[in-house]
């Protein structure tokens, strides 16, 4: 086995694990699917918002998206992303 760092829940649930205190369930393979779907249906959720932007920001938004074939919804909806997962910077 690889040696993993682990934080304090990590090593517990490793300890209870090898002392025998975790036991599979009969239908594994549907638990497993189930929460698959369950994580599947949760990281892609999206939420609509309402936010005021100028209107002068909002047609630059549609043009670069137009240039990049892209909705401009889609493109606002990257750049948070990127920006949320630090791959982008802004000025503030």
């Amino acid at each position: 086995m690889k040696n993993y760092k682990l934080d304090e829940e990590e090593k517990q649930i490793l300890k209870d694990y090898d002392d025998g205190k975790y036991k599979s369930v009969d239908n594994l393979d549907e638990e497993i699917k189930r929460a698959r779907e369950a994580a599947k249906n949760t990281l892609q959720k999206t939420k609509n918002i309402n936010i005021r932007l100028p209107e002068r920001d909002i047609q630059k938004l549609k043009a670069k998206a137009a240039e990049n074939n892209l909705p401009y919804q889609t493109l606002i909806s990257m750049l948070l992303r990127q920006y949320t997962k630090g791959e982008i910077r802004i000025s503030l």
